[in-house]
């Protein structure tokens, strides 16, 4: 088979690095990839809202399966153009992925649907927003309603900082166009967790649960980022919390988009608020959560190309996915400066020593080579990722790895899986 993955990123690196493990596989594209996607694959000059030049290169090369990294080509409609020429695609169409590309569209789907979620409300003008806020008990969520990296969701303690996000957002349109709404919260207090199921919009297969760390600094301190760190698996999901789950949230919500003629063939990232009263639901996502991808991917034993074509046919019902027992952890590091204004272009020192590792892997999210020398190209650098037999010998090997890299100005978190580590 020849495959083409869509991306440049831990996740996409971490995809690549799995399918090249399929027995099947011939030959593998990834557009645009990086440096060290480019040790696994042929990149190809192409952005990944580029989709006419995508559907155009899938049908010269006559590839048999195109896999989707990134949001941003499927909330474009990636997978309507490739079905419209007959190409194979994993990754829900356009109405399909609203469930990400718009809060606002996810929340009524919620509501209309009796799924559980935070309290809310929609507001497309400021002075709108701030009067719902006056009648709200702080802490305030407050969402920008679009795409914006992982970073349009602020958490704000008292009244006038939730006023200022709100100005932030759609006065100033720190997000641009994705902040043309906003969506304001019922503050959530629990444990988060990432559900990632393959659906072929009557299915569902679980993958195996994780957790994401959002937060930039120890003990969930400072913004949010696009994540710092991830686990697998998650001891707050439960056996009853994943059979909740399954019964509250994905059955509601597949026969909720099948009632809208929207059938859901791709991941779903459902991020869940483990409460008191039960899971409730954050947000969706159309695609692998990055960095919950790594080390699910890491754990994933079965070959994932039957998985992803299963999806496609609307056959996941005649397929399962065996696991290695053994947890994963992914700790990335970052530049000086992320989540806002970084560092690039630094020298990476110490990544010849883990290239023989064999309890882990090391993930490029933004790296560049100039002839022998890796330089840092974005905010989240590296996803370095490990197992271990419990999930205390995986966080002290991961954190043995990550003593073996540095450059100028590196940060990451010294704290991934720490809620997990009183179950190990």
């Amino acid at each position: 088979m020849k495959i083409l993955v869509i991306g440049s990123g831990g996740r996409e690196h971490a995809l690549v690095w799995k399918i090249h493990q399929s027995p099947r596989v011939d030959k593998i594209f990834c557009a645009p990839g990086s440096a060290a996607i480019g040790e696994l694959a042929e990149c190809v000059a192409i952005n990944p809202e580029q989709l006419d030049r995508l559907a155009d290169f899938a049908e010269k090369e006559h590839i048999d399966l195109t896999v989707v990294g990134p949001e941003l080509p499927l909330t474009l409609g990636i997978a309507d153009l490739f079905e419209s020429r007959h190409l194979r695609i994993f990754g829900p169409n356009q109405a399909a992925a609203q469930l990400e590309g718009s809060k606002a569209f996810t929340k009524e789907i919620l509501r209309a649907n009796g799924i559980p979620t935070a309290a809310f409300a929609t507001c497309a003008d400021a002075a709108t927003a701030k009067r719902y806020l006056v009648r709200q008990k702080s802490p305030y969520v407050i969402k920008a309603d679009g795409l914006a990296a992982g970073k349009g969701v602020l958490i704000c303690a008292t009244l006038a900082e939730a006023e200022a996000a709100i100005e932030e957002i759609l006065v100033q349109k720190a997000f641009g166009a994705a902040g043309d709404k906003v969506v304001i919260e019922e503050y959530l207090d629990g444990e988060e967790a990432s559900f990632m199921v393959l659906t072929d919009g009557e299915h569902v297969l679980p993958l195996a649960s994780s957790q994401d760390h959002k937060r930039v600094f120890d003990n969930d301190q400072g913004p949010n980022t696009g994540g710092m760190g991830a686990y697998s698996p998650a001891p707050v999901v439960t056996p009853e919390v994943h059979e909740r789950v399954l019964r509250e949230v994905l059955t509601p919500l597949l026969d909720g988009l099948q009632r809208k003629n929207i059938r859901y063939r791709g991941l779903l990232y459902v991020g869940l608020m483990i409460t008191k009263s039960g899971p409730k639901v954050i947000e969706f996502n159309a695609r692998f959560g990055d960095p919950e991808c790594q080390p699910i991917m890491m754990r994933l034993k079965s070959d994932l190309l039957p998985l992803l074509e299963a999806t496609i046919d609307g056959k996941l019902d005649q397929v399962t996915a065996q696991w290695h027992q053994d947890p994963a952890i992914c700790v990335v590091l970052t530049a000086n400066g992320y989540p806002g204004a970084h560092d690039k272009g630094k020298e990476i020192s110490g990544l010849d020593k883990l290239a023989d590792w064999q309890q882990g892997f090391v993930f490029h999210a933004g790296t560049a080579k100039d002839n022998n020398r890796w330089l840092t190209t974005g905010g989240r650098v590296l996803g370095v990722t490990a197992r271990g037999k419990s999930m205390a010998e995986a966080v002290t090997e991961v954190y043995r790895a990550v003593g073996e890299i540095s450059w100028a100005g590196m940060h990451y978190r010294k704290d991934i899986a720490r809620r997990a580590l009183p179950h190990s």
